[in-house]
């Protein structure tokens, strides 16, 4: 016996459904909980939301200058290293044991 399948027109309910992706509530809880997220990752590196032009500036300039401080953290390491490393890889190339060929 064959069954007569109609498609039923969808209600409002289920094209708000289809296109928010979940119930409206849950949607709506999660875009909340989201936002929050955001926000403290955002705050925690310096944004203002009443500014947000100023506080990318800002951002950009913080990371350029850390990158420059960066650089002047490793060198400031590698002189200190290199200070005992290249003497001591020199010394043992000078008075090292010749290696026959």
């Amino acid at each position: 016996m064959v069954q007569d399948v109609r498609d039923l027109p969808a209600g409002r309910s289920d094209g708000l459904h289809r296109f928010l992706g979940g119930s409206p509530l849950a949607v709506a809880f999660r875009l909340v909980l989201l936002s929050i997220l955001v926000g403290v990752v955002l705050a925690a590196i310096g944004f203002d939301p009443w500014n947000i032009i100023t506080s990318i500036r800002l951002l950009f300039q913080r990371l350029w200058d850390l990158g420059f401080d960066t650089v002047n953290w490793l060198w400031r390491y590698f002189l200190l290293g290199a200070v005992i490393v290249i003497p001591i890889w020199l010394l043992s190339r000078v008075f090292g044991a010749p290696r026959g060929r």
